[in-house]
């Protein structure tokens, strides 16, 4: 028996972080073109899908996810004919696109933000964002004690009496989607890139679109992960249902993800049969590498998707998370790519993980991100894991961009030894084992019952088939090698299995 559905439904996604993929006029910034040009290489890597962060017109304080044109391409990105190109070209190629969609919150750039700051207390400009008189004598302290995702406090004040309600930078104001010109703007923006041809739209910030309208304080002892007056509320599940009902009306089985952060409890609703057709599943990006967390998680998490008719949409790497060889160490990096592509479900690669890249450190005054400003240095941020791509060996930048371009974000030297040309012959480099796992992938694990049967496993160790008669995924997460032969011959492994034994930190498919 097979498990067969829309062309999203087991599909890997390979996401360009546009910023640091490819630049292909030399100023610094990746775009569209450099994109494009890659393109070949995705399809040659063996992906299903293409999803492209954001190319909007932004002042960038947030790589980008400060948007004040949400229907339009950034002239630094390149044009819309540069998008529809790419799309066309994609879709040769047998790639489908995804695009991010940022309707959380605008860029305080935006026309509606600007109107926003220069009317008065209770003008009408305003009901478009959260807007709440400050507490004080005059206003002068914020509404309530809410932070920002970001760091430092989650109002920002108009200086006239009225905060506006910033869950990330204070120059993304959040919107209040209960109001109708916000909930058209969006219906609008959402048909304007299925029109374009998109085969699917990320939905940035999803659980945040909604907060309660009472804005009361957060518990006592409350902690980031917990149940909060800003995220995941019922109401948020109406916005996706008329939306939903959009991605429907269109040919193609047009894909709506959620950028969800929780455990299965948050992912599952999402997934509801008139809602979307994935849920981001980002607790595995933190879960220790034992078997007890892992095999627990994969259960509950199968749990809650399958209900729905749905799949996991495991996360391997994302531009919001440190590198895989950071979080997981190099080797376990390449273990847990094969365990996610075994598994029930899609799944999303970041660009650069395929190369192993390791996180890089930045001096202070290199990091972009505002979360390093807003946290007052207390956390470095996200740009670790964004430094643009190494094509080539060298020279500098190493095929980002033109020799004697800067990218926006320095690579460090050496970066040339991580490149796709240095690793594209290697038969034990990072590249080659993606190459070969989603290869292999497809006649091993894709469109196999959904079920996971968990077998026997030395300790340290999990093991699991999808049907009985199909191959064994084993996972080596002790200290020691194991034999690998009561499962099977080795098919495919993440790290060299001398003779009989399967190394620590490592992964096989056998059969």
């Amino acid at each position: 028996m097979t498990d067969t559905g829309p062309w999203w439904r087991e599909a890997v996604t390979y996401e360009v972080y546009l910023r640091s993929f490819a630049d292909a006029d030399g100023d610094g910034l990746g775009d569209l073109a450099g994109a494009r040009s890659r393109l070949p290489y995705l399809a040659g890597l063996g992906v299903d899908a293409v999803w492209l962060t954001p190319f909007y017109p932004s002042p960038d304080h947030d790589g980008g996810y400060d948007v004040s044109d949400h229907r339009a391409v950034d002239p630094r990105m390149g044009t819309l004919a540069e998008l529809d190109g790419l799309i066309a070209d994609a879709h040769r190629l047998g790639l489908r696109v995804v695009v991010d969609l940022v309707l959380n919150h605008v860029s305080s750039a935006h026309p509606w933000f600007t109107a926003a700051r220069a009317a008065g207390p209770g003008a009408p400009e305003r009901d478009r964002f959260h807007v709440r008189p400050g507490r004080g004598v005059a206003g002068e302290l914020p509404p309530n004690g809410w932070r920002s995702i970001f760091g430092g406090p989650a109002w920002a004040p108009f200086g006239d009496g009225e905060w506006y309600l910033h869950l990330f930078d204070i120059e993304q104001p959040d919107l209040r989607h209960e109001h109708p010109e916000v909930a058209a703007d969006a219906a609008a923006t959402l048909r304007f890139w299925l029109d374009r041809g998109v085969d699917g739209v990320r939905f940035d910030a999803a659980g945040s679109l909604v907060k309660d309208p009472a804005y009361p304080e957060l518990p006592a002892g409350w902690q980031a992960g917990d149940p909060s007056p800003y995220s995941d509320r019922d109401e948020v599940h109406e916005i996706y249902r008329r939306w939903a009902r959009q991605l429907a009306a269109y040919p193609g089985d047009r894909l709506g993800v959620a950028e969800t952060w929780g455990g299965p409890e948050v992912v599952g609703p999402y997934l509801r049969p008139d809602e979307l057709g994935q849920a981001f599943a980002m607790d595995p990006l933190y879960w220790p590498l034992r078997p007890e967390p892992w095999r627990a998680g994969v259960d509950a998490l199968l749990a809650a998707t399958t209900r729905h008719g749905r799949l996991p949409a495991w996360v391997h790497g994302s531009h919001d998370v440190s590198r895989a060889a950071q979080r997981w160490g190099r080797d376990g990096a390449r273990a847990m790519l094969l365990v996610m592509l075994a598994l029930p479900g899609a799944v999303y690669l970041y660009a650069g993980d395929e190369l192993g890249l390791p996180e890089v450190a930045l001096a202070d005054d290199e990091i972009r991100d505002p979360v390093f400003r807003r946290s007052g240095g207390q956390e470095r941020g996200r740009d670790g894991a964004r430094v643009p791509l190494p094509w080539t060996e060298g020279p500098a930048p190493y095929g980002f961009g033109p020799v004697g371009s800067t990218p926006w974000l320095p690579q460090p030297a050496g970066w040339g030894g991580f490149s796709v040309a240095r690793q594209a012959d290697d038969p034990a480099s990072a590249l080659a084992l993606t190459r070969a796992a989603l290869r292999l992938r497809e006649r091993c694990w894709r469109g196999r019952p959904a079920e996971v049967a968990w077998r026997d496993a030395p300790p340290g160790c999990l093991a699991f088939r999808r049907g009985a008669d199909g191959p064994t995924c084993l996972v080596n997460l002790g200290d020691v090698a194991i034999d690998p032969r009561p499962y099977g011959s080795v098919l495919l492994a993440s790290a060299p299995v001398d003779g009989p034994t399967l190394p620590a930190r490592s992964a096989a498919w056998l059969g």
